[in-house]
């Protein structure tokens, strides 16, 4: 699967439980949670369910193509394998169309 004829959208528009595949067409996960500033128009990446359990966070560099079915990405086995953990506590949500990184100066719960 490697979504080649399909039309590239934009990041906002992602689908929601995106299949997330790698370089070759494996399928990866599922993309749960985008990750960028809507206001500023900056995508940090998305935040995928793996198929091998667990939560990993996908930079953005290595996003190649998103279409209304999925997700394509530059990464082989072994760049899979090295990617970090996704971990909420680095993101403020602001519903599906994203998250966004915290600014050290931020402290959750405080409203800003």
């Amino acid at each position: 699967m490697t979504f080649e004829d399909e039309a590239a959208i934009a990041w906002q528009a992602m689908p929601y439980r995106a299949p997330v595949v790698a370089a070759d067409g494996t399928e990866i996960g599922t993309a749960e949670s985008l990750l960028g500033d809507e206001e500023e128009d900056i995508f940090h990446g998305i935040a995928v369910k793996a198929k091998s359990g667990g939560h990993l966070e996908i930079p953005a560099a290595h996003v190649k193509k998103i279409t209304e079915r999925g997700v394509v990405t530059d990464l082989d086995a072994q760049g899979v394998a090295a990617l970090e953990p996704y971990r909420e506590e680095k993101w403020f949500h602001i519903g599906w169309g994203g998250l966004f990184r915290k600014h050290p100066e931020w402290k959750s719960g405080s409203g800003s």
